[in-house]
């Protein structure tokens, strides 16, 4: 059984929900990226993505773009990232890690070789965003050959034919984008992600983690009463960014200070 689905039954038996961080690799600087990881374990992630960084990252908003842009300017590259993983299995063998990330810097790695590499590295899931499911039919088998989960996103504009497609090729589980537009750029409207979610329901039995508009403790506790995993993003790189030029330590002081209510709140 996989590291994702063996957490998410975990969390079902204990009647919790995962809460899933978002940060980028290499932000500030590659030598950060575990110590910060390590916080957020602390702090109550059940599931960490990490964030591939990319020159061109069309489904994120300002925050992540820059952060791709510090992490790039720092040397962070798709071998370092594999790298930063290795380093954190070291000292963590349980925690679930996603990558996130687009397509181009995988092709040019070459799908076979990352989907190894990755698997070594001690990576559990892939998400990118721009592979289509007309066009994963080749790396999706790459990804199983080696265990790894290949996530999606479903979005409010997503048809329902179109998700049960997306749904029935994804696996480890599915995430739901909460609002219409790039990461950080909208409220949540935690009635219409609720409708939603219990709507994708009816077609996958995959865990459904919600992201997008997740900021304070009472949205996360809210989307939580819905859905099975709480990804929370844009307010963690935001707090990287403004205490970027502090010690790596702070920083990571600074993401439990925004984590930790975030986990008390769900399970309260």
């Amino acid at each position: 059984m996989s590291r994702i689905k063996q957490c998410f039954e975990n969390l079902k038996k204990s009647g919790k929900k995962a809460l899933i961080p978002y940060i980028t690799a290499g932000d500030p600087s590659p030598d950060y990226t575990v110590t910060l990881m390590n916080a957020l374990v602390d702090a109550g992630a059940d599931i960490i993505e990490i964030g591939m960084p990319f020159s061109d990252p069309m489904a994120d908003g300002p925050v992540i773009q820059l952060a791709c842009e510090r992490s790039l300017a720092a040397g962070t590259s798709v071998k370092k990232v594999l790298q930063i993983i290795t380093e954190f299995r070291q000292g963590n063998k349980q925690t679930p890690v996603v990558l996130m990330g687009y397509l181009n810097p995988i092709e040019f790695f070459g799908y076979q070789v990352f989907s190894n590499a990755a698997k070594e590295a001690g990576v559990d899931g892939i998400l990118l965003v721009d592979l289509t499911p007309e066009e994963a039919v080749d790396v999706v088998e790459c990804f199983r050959e080696n265990d790894l989960d290949l996530i999606y996103l479903l979005s409010p504009t997503t048809t329902p034919d179109r998700a049960k497609k997306i749904c029935d090729l994804a696996s480890g589980y599915v995430y739901y984008v909460s609002v219409k537009g790039v990461t950080g750029s909208a409220e949540l409207d935690v009635d219409s992600v609720k409708k939603h979610v219990d709507s994708l329901r009816a077609i996958t039995a995959l865990p459904i983690g919600v992201g997008f508009g997740i900021r304070d403790a009472n949205t996360a506790a809210a989307v939580s009463k819905c859905a099975d995993g709480v990804i929370v993003c844009s307010v963690l790189v935001n707090a990287i960014a403004e205490n970027k030029d502090r010690q790596k330590e702070y920083i990571a002081d600074a993401l439990g200070v925004i984590l930790s209510p975030m986990r008390n709140e769900m399970d309260a």
